[in-house]
């Protein structure tokens, strides 16, 4: 297991045992997607793949962290903060810059860092780190935890220290995730509402194996194009344009922004009515709407992928398939599909032999299931394991 590991290499590291394991999941989004930063709603649901931090305090003002999946050490002061080449040690440098801003005074700690969320595969491992390390924060400075603040602070760190203008979402679900429920979110009160899946019904993750990066990629100037078109309906975010609204006046828009505006305003209304269907226990609708989304993705959003396109095609041929869509910022990554539990062996295998004769590569296919949010899993000043 991680954590075990986890534990061996920082004695080996550091030469005693940590005092705290901290553990933040990463998650998937089954419908709602680019609607978070548009005030809107999405439905994402934390997963069982996540980043964990053995640590414990020292005397000293820096911290020292040690990646057992890059080999590598970063250390920083906290008292002095620029940035630096290391990609992923500046995520944990961010968090410590956010919680400053928020007033927060810190720790210094050391500790080891390890994640099984697949890189840049649109399952929100940046977030991961992000919450994994606020809690490693909480745990040595004796932070009051807050899941949605500490949610806001990770946001924080990643549009300004690390300049990616991502929504709330993907910090909120790590912070608040809920075992064997995907969780409503309103992205404006941020208020949420845990939804069991349909009975007997599973998540399946469809790895394209293909990557991208965000801070270089389209994501911000879709967000500006939201903007844009918010401005232009004389409200606050899209999540305020109805479709009757939407109807009756997008025509003065640009064809590109419309096609932004029209995504977000039809999602937030699939969205939930999602949370309708899941009610119902009925996975035929939800399918559905899953389908739509991934078209309204592509046609309107302009954010899916010839990998994405291809492996949501070959999930919705399949047996016990209720219904597939690209996940995630798009342009590559993961796509997901809602499949009968029954059929679940035979529809992984049919889903990788068919993408790999359509794409020649080789898809990582794997179900998922939902589990709680952030949090300190360990405090081995008081435990032995």
């Amino acid at each position: 297991m991680l954590k075990e590991k986890l534990i061996n290499t920082f004695v080996k590291q550091f030469g005693s045992a940590p005092d705290f394991v901290v553990r933040a999941p990463g998650r998937v989004n089954l419908i709602g997607e680019h609607t978070d930063y548009n005030d809107g709603f999405v439905f994402p649901m934390a997963i069982d793949r996540a980043v964990w931090i053995a640590l414990r305090p020292t005397s000293s003002n820096s911290v020292s962290v040690y990646s057992l999946d890059f080999k590598e050490t970063f250390s920083f002061d906290l008292s002095l903060y620029k940035r630096s080449s290391a990609k992923w040690g500046e995520y944990i440098k961010g968090v410590a810059w956010a919680l400053k801003q928020y007033g927060y005074n810190l720790r210094g700690w050391e500790g080891c860092v390890i994640g099984d969320v697949p890189l840049g595969a649109g399952l929100s491992s940046s977030a991961a780190l992000e919450l994994a390390t606020a809690s490693a924060f909480s745990a040595v400075s004796g932070l009051k935890w807050e899941p949605s603040q500490m949610a806001q602070i990770c946001q924080t760190a990643e549009n300004k220290w690390i300049g990616v203008n991502c929504g709330i979402m993907d910090q909120l679900i790590s912070a608040v995730g809920i075992k064997d429920h995907a969780v409503l979110i309103d992205c404006r009160s941020l208020e949420f509402q845990p939804y069991p899946l349909p009975p007997g019904t599973t998540i399946v993750i469809l790895d394209t194996s293909t990557r991208r990066g965000l801070v270089d990629s389209a994501y911000n100037e879709r967000r500006q194009q939201c903007e844009a078109a918010a401005k232009y309906f004389g409200v606050k975010a899209l999540r305020d344009v109805s479709i009757q609204m939407f109807n009756e006046k997008a025509n003065g828009l640009k064809a590109t922004v419309r096609k932004r505006a029209r995504h977000i305003i039809t999602e937030n209304n699939r969205t939930l009515e999602a949370a309708a269907a899941m009610i119902k226990g009925n996975p035929w609708e939800l399918g559905k709407l899953m389908d739509q989304s991934h078209e309204s993705l592509k046609n309107d959003f302009g954010v899916s992928s010839k990998a994405l396109d291809l492996i949501v095609g070959e999930a919705k041929k399949q047996k016990g398939c209720f219904g597939a869509r690209m996940t995630g910022a798009g342009f590559g990554g993961c796509a997901i599909a809602l499949v009968d539990s029954k059929e679940i062996e035979s529809f992984m295998k049919e889903v990788q032999n068919g993408y790999t004769q359509l794409y020649g590569l080789k898809p990582v296919v794997y179900f998922c299931r939902a589990s709680d949010g952030a949090g300190i899993v360990t405090d081995l000043r008081y435990q032995s394991s």
